[in-house]
């Protein structure tokens, strides 16, 4: 039995730290600074959480299949965390950019919220990572 198989946490915790140096990369390429805080925290592409739900969904449907509970289980969590990602972060947005207009003194993050197709295209991108775990590793 390889790897993948008996360390299915293994693909999860692969994929959250490719995606804070992929992140940490991208901060850098668009800010000029190194700023491994920002790579941590939840704001900017790629988004760690749903790099480690959709990765570790991936990872139980080929190693159980898709008619499995424990993947039934995964894509619900996954729908839910890549539905926050996009819908609960963009009325967060909403609110953030309103009170920086009324209280110009207090400034709160309005670059919470990823657009619908960057959740897809990096969620392609977890799936793909993830099959070529099982079939390497």
């Amino acid at each position: 039995m390889n790897y993948f198989y008996t360390n299915l946490l293994f693909v999860p915790a692969f994929t959250f730290i490719l995606a804070i140096i992929i992140k940490w990369l991208i901060i850098k390429l668009k800010t000029k600074k190194w700023d491994i805080n920002a790579a941590i925290w939840s704001w900017w592409m790629p988004s760690v959480h749903s790099a480690v739900v959709v990765s570790l969904t991936t990872a139980v449907a080929l190693k159980l299949w898709i008619s499995s509970d424990l993947f039934a289980i995964c894509l619900a969590f996954t729908v839910i965390i890549i539905y926050d990602a996009i819908n609960v972060r963009f009325e967060a947005w909403l609110h953030a950019e309103a009170i920086n207009k009324l209280f110009p003194e207090k400034k709160y993050k309005e670059s919470l919220w990823h657009l619908p197709s960057e959740a897809f295209a990096w969620s392609v991108l977890w799936i793909v990572v993830a099959i070529i775990m099982y079939f390497v590793i």
